[in-house]
Formats: C-alpha cells, sequence, structure tokens
C-alpha cells in the first residue's frame, strides 16, 4: 500500500463525506511517518483545489456514479496524471491498489480503465477546459467581480510558506525578504526544517496576514486587545512591540494552540479563554485588534476544503456574528482609542460591508495612507482599506486575500 495515497484519500473523505476541515482532519491521521502526511496532504489539497476541473475530465469516461471513496480515488489518479506529474503506470497502479486495500476492489476493473484513458486523452481535454470557472463554486465567482479571473487562477496553485520574525532576527537561510518584510520559502517547505523555527524566532504568518497587527500600531506600554487571538501570530505581533497585550480566544482547541505557539515564541501576553463578544477589560484599552472569523475565502490557496465546505449562505450569518465583535470591541475602547477589523475573506459583505456596524457602533472611519501601506499600497481601496487578494504580486508568488480597516473613538 502506497501511504502517501492512503492519507490522501482519508483526508479527501473526511472533507466530502464527513464535512470536516482539512487541517482538522490532518490533526486525526493515524500516526505515520511525517513526510509521508505531508505528501499525502499535498496530493489531497491538490484534488481539493482543482476538483471541477478533474470530473470534467472523468466524466466521459464514468457512465454511472460510483461510490463516492471510489469517485475521489479517481480523482486521486487524475490529479496524479493531470496535475502532478506522475508516471502514468505509478498513477495507475497505485490508484488500483487503492481501491482494493481500501474494500472497494469490485472497482479496481474500473479505476484502471478509467484512469488509462485519462493518461491518453486527458491533456488534450484540459487544454481545452476553462479550469478556473469549473473549480470556482458560482457564488464566490460572481461575489469576487472585475477580479475573479485573476483570483480564481491564482488558486490553481500551491501558496509559497511565508514567516515573520522576531524582531533583530535575520532572515533565515533559504529565504526571500518580500516588500513588506515577511521572509518566503517555496512551497512545500516544511517550517519545521527552518532552524529559526524550533528556536522561537519565526512563526508561519501570510505576508497579508502579517498586516493587521502592524496596522495597528501598538506602542511600548499601551493597553491591546488580540480578540479571536488563535493560533496567534498577530497576538505575537503585538507582544514584541512592547504594548501590554491580552489574546481572548473562545476556542478550548484553538486556545491550547494559541498557548502553545506563544510559549514556543517566548511572547509575554496574558491569555483569556472567553468569548469576545461579551468579555470586558478591567480598564479601557488604547487599541482592539479584532481579526474576525469569517468565510476564509481568502485563504483557499493554503485550504482549499473552503472551496467545498463553505456556502453562500454562510456569509450573512457571519455578517451578524462581525457586527457583535465590533460593537463589543468598541465598548472596549477609551476615547481616542482605535480598532482594527480584519477578516482573511474576499466577500465584500465580510469587508467593506461591515463598515456600518462600525460607525453605528461609535467609531469613525481612520483610513490608512498609502505611506502607511508601503509595499502594500497597491491594495489601498478609494476608501482608505487594505483589500488583498491572491492576484497581488504575482511576480513574487501572491499572497492571501485579506480586508483591513481601522476605526477611532
Amino acid at each position: 500500500m502506497d501511504p502517501t495515497r492512503a492519507f490522501a484519500l482519508s483526508l479527501l473523505r473526511a472533507v466530502f463525506e464527513q464535512h470536516r476541515p482539512l487541517e482538522e482532519a490532518l490533526d486525526r491521521l493515524p500516526a505515520g511517518d511525517a513526510r509521508d502526511r505531508a505528501a499525502g496532504h499535498r496530493l489531497a489539497a491538490a484534488v481539493l483545489r482543482r476538483t471541477g476541473t478533474l470530473d470534467a475530465v472523468l466524466e466521459p469516461h464514468v457512465r454511472k456514479a460510483p461510490p463516492e471513496a471510489v469517485r475521489l480515488i479517481l480523482r486521486l489518479g487524475a490529479a496524479g496524471l493531470l496535475l502532478l506529474g506522475t508516471p502514468a503506470h505509478a498513477a495507475v497502479g497505485t490508484s488500483v491498489d487503492l481501491a482494493r486495500t481500501e474494500g472497494f476492489g469490485k472497482f479496481a476493473g474500473l479505476v484502471n480503465a478509467v484512469l488509462r484513458r485519462v493518461a491518453e486523452s486527458g491533456p488534450g481535454v484540459l487544454a481545452e477546459l476553462d479550469s478556473p470557472r469549473l473549480d470556482t463554486p458560482p457564488w464566490m465567482w460572481a461575489a469576487w467581480g472585475a477580479e475573479a479571473r485573476a483570483i480564481a487562477t491564482a488558486h490553481q496553485g500551491e501558496a509559497a510558506l511565508d514567516v515573520s520574525r522576531a524582531p533583530g532576527v535575520e532572515v533565515p537561510q533559504g529565504g526571500v525578504r518580500l516588500p513588506n518584510g515577511s521572509v518566503r520559502f517555496p512551497a512545500g517547505t516544511r517550517v519545521a526544517d527552518i532552524a529559526e523555527f524550533e528556536g522561537g524566532k519565526i512563526w508561519v504568518q501570510d505576508a497579508a496576514a502579517a498586516m493587521p497587527a502592524r496596522l495597528l500600531d501598538a506602542r511600548p506600554g499601551e493597553r491591546v486587545a488580540d480578540l479571536c487571538a488563535a493560533p496567534g501570530g498577530k497576538t505575537a505581533q503585538l507582544a514584541f512591540s512592547g504594548a501590554e497585550v491580552v489574546a481572548v480566544e473562545r476556542d478550548e482547541r484553538r486556545l491550547a494552540r494559541l498557548r502553545q505557539n506563544l510559549a514556543r515564541l517566548g511572547a509575554e501576553v496574558r491569555i483569556v479563554h472567553a468569548d469576545a463578544s461579551v468579555w470586558q477589560p478591567p480598564a479601557p484599552l488604547d487599541a482592539v485588534l479584532l481579526d474576525a472569523p469569517c468565510s476564509a475565502t481568502g485563504t483557499i490557496r493554503r485550504h482549499p476544503d473552503v472551496l467545498h465546505l463553505k456556502r453562500e449562505r454562510d456569509i450573512a450569518a457571519n455578517g451578524q456574528a462581525q457586527d457583535r465583535l465590533i460593537a463589543a470591541a468598541a465598548g472596549m475602547l477609551r476615547p481616542g482609542g482605535r480598532l482594527v477589523y480584519a477578516v482573511c475573506s474576499l466577500q465584500p459583505e465580510e469587508g467593506a460591508g461591515r463598515a456600518g456596524a462600525a460607525e453605528a457602533a461609535g467609531l469613525r472611519p481612520f483610513p490608512f495612507s498609502a505611506d502607511e501601506l508601503g509595499a502594500m499600497a497597491v491594495a489601498r481601496t478609494p476608501q482608505g482599506w487594505l483589500r488583498t487578494n491572491p492576484a497581488l504580486w504575482p511576480e513574487l508568488g501572491g499572497m492571501d486575500g485579506f480586508f483591513v480597516a481601522r476605526f477611532v473613538k
């Protein structure tokens, strides 16, 4: 049995059959070689990223819908053949073996026949398909407007690994400093293989994700809260600024990860297990960072399960929760205190659409200047907000999609 493909199939079944997030499914995989697990994760992510395209290639060769697990095995085989450069005999053979070992031996002949046909005709069919459109849910495409094709095209590739550095840490070997100060490593790099990681000198954080905490501009001695703080990258940025930071997190599982990450980095932070929509600080705060829970459509390159797990109906419910958090954050601030609101979403309803809630809570817009945004000024909106997307900096490998706005009380 090929452990990489077995791991990949387990991950795909968790997403498609059990509707579990990919990262949660990865955490629940049985113990095994770390590199096999990582390779299985990358293979599963390739299928999730290109499901529409793979199905369009497979469909002419499958007359009757097979069981879902067999369909996933076919997708894995087709991904190997068409996207990952796996030799035909290996892609077909490992898929047939996988069907047998997973209890679907009676479909082994189907898997063999379909994938052999895909090996012959698939590349030509693939070249004729509108893959960006096929791989994107229509409701997302419609919401992204004029940028939809560029964004969807950027989603077809695997994201690079970005890290942030503690103060005074040099660019690690093998990394490239980005214009905003983040450091980028090639896609597929394991952060555990970077020497500075174990020493608590760096942490994983996309270049766009590093911006909200920087734009809050926390100063030494200021009282600052990071709401919905896990996994802790932004919290660490605030702590290293010299501010007095409290990190608020409701989810127990994410709270444990927050504690582990901050402990590894040696960041001095007070951690509170609470719902940020009802928690109140003992005294008014100078600044609040609210990276609110959202649809996470800005992270599809890293979390392609979002394409399959999120629904259009989720957006309205997210907006209501985001409004409650904005109102709560406003109540935590002293007069003149500032709020930075951020979401890793490409959906306009979760970004600029929430400005009204901030104003209703007694906050007024405090736009970013082009000088403040620096290398990210290309992503400044006419209103003075920051709106990044994966199609920006194409020559450098893109970035996550974020919306960031600042308000003052």
